[in-house]
C-alpha cells in the first residue's frame, strides 16, 4: 500500500511484529523524553503524595474517596476532603496510555491480571477525554478528579501534580532532574528501544518514557530522505534547547550521538552533526 506519511512520533516504540509489517523497514529514534504525571483537582490541596498501591487502586476503582485512610496515611497534616474521586483517562488510543498501563502492570499484579497494558484498555472506572489536552480539561472541570497526562499538559493547564512513590520507596515530584535520573538508570540498547516501566534509583520519578520519531529505513525520493535527516538533526540539536519549556527533558549527549549514528543511514547524501 502507498505510504500516507513520511514519519511519525509516539511515546511507545513499535514492537517486532509491527516493524516486520513495514516493507521499507522502520527506525525508532528517541528525540526527547518526558514524565507522565497524575494531575488532580483538589482545592486547597497543593501537595499530595500517592503510594504505588494507592494510585493503582484508585485507577482500579477500589479507592473511591479522597479522605480514604490509605491516602491520609501518606499525607499527614493535609486536609483531604470528603469528596468522591473521579478518574479521568484517555478515550482514544494513545502512547501515553500504553506507557501508563505498562507501569501499572509492573507495580500491581491485580492491574496486570485484570486490565493489563496497551494503547487502549478496558478501564475499570472513570471518564474519558480525547488526547492529553482533553484529559487535562476534564480534570480542570471536575472537582475531585485525577488523571494521567504528559507533564507539559499539566504544566500548561496549571494543574497540580502528585508526588509518586518510586521503586525505592521515596515520594518523588516530577521534575527535569527526577526524570533524568530515571533515564540514567536505563541503558539504551542498540535498537534504541528502552521501556522504562519501573525505573531503579533513589531519586527517579517512576513514570518516564522516551518519545520516538518513527522513520522508514529507506525513502524512494532522495530529497525526502535528506529532509527527514535534516529534521532529525535539528531535533537532536536546537530542538533539545526548547524541550524544557514544553515540559520535556533534553536527551543526554551520548543518547543523541547514538540516535545520530542510526539516523545517518536514512540518506547517503547527508550527515548528522551533534553540536
Amino acid at each position: 500500500c502507498r505510504s500516507l506519511v513520511d514519519f511519525g512520533a509516539s511515546d511507545v516504540a513499535m514492537k517486532e511484529d509491527e516493524i516486520s509489517q513495514v516493507d521499507r523497514g522502520a527506525l525508532m529514534l528517541p528525540m526527547t523524553a518526558g514524565s507522565i504525571v497524575l494531575a488532580y483537582n483538589l482545592p486547597g490541596v497543593d501537595n499530595l503524595k500517592l503510594s504505588r498501591q494507592v494510585y493503582a487502586d484508585i485507577f482500579l476503582g477500589k479507592i473511591k474517596n479522597w479522605n480514604d485512610p490509605q491516602i491520609a496515611r501518606d499525607n499527614p497534616g493535609v486536609n483531604l476532603p470528603n469528596l468522591a474521586i473521579t478518574v479521568v483517562h484517555r478515550s482514544d488510543g494513545s502512547g501515553t496510555t500504553g506507557v501508563f498501563t505498562k507501569h501499572l502492570s509492573a507495580i500491581s499484579t491485580e492491574w496486570q491480571q485484570q486490565v493489563g497494558e496497551g494503547k487502549t484498555v478496558e478501564w475499570p472506572t472513570g471518564l474519558g477525554g480525547a488526547k492529553n489536552d482533553g484529559v487535562a480539561a476534564q480534570i480542570a472541570q471536575n472537582e475531585g478528579a485525577v488523571g494521567y497526562v504528559e507533564y507539559g499538559f499539566a504544566k500548561n493547564a496549571n494543574l497540580p501534580t502528585a508526588e509518586l512513590e518510586n521503586k525505592s520507596g521515596n515520594f518523588i515530584k516530577p521534575t527535569d532532574e527526577s526524570a533524568s535520573a530515571a533515564l540514567g538508570a536505563v541503558e539504551l540498547p542498540e535498537n534504541l528501544r528502552a521501556f522504562i516501566s519501573d525505573p531503579e534509583g533513589e531519586n527517579s520519578y517512576p513514570i518516564v518514557t522516551y518519545t520516538w520519531i518513527l522513520a522508514y529505513k529507506t525513502y524512494d525520493d532522495p530529497e525526502t530522505a535528506k529532509a527527514i535527516e535534516a529534521a532529525i538533526e535539528y531535533g537532536l540539536n536546537e530542538g533539545q534547547e526548547v524541550a524544557p519549556d514544553l515540559g520535556y527533558i533534553p536527551l543526554p549527549t551520548n543518547v543523541r550521538q547514538k540516535v545520530a549514528e542510526t539516523a545517518v543511514s536514512i540518506s547517503p547524501d547527508s550527515q548528522i552533526t551533534i553540536k
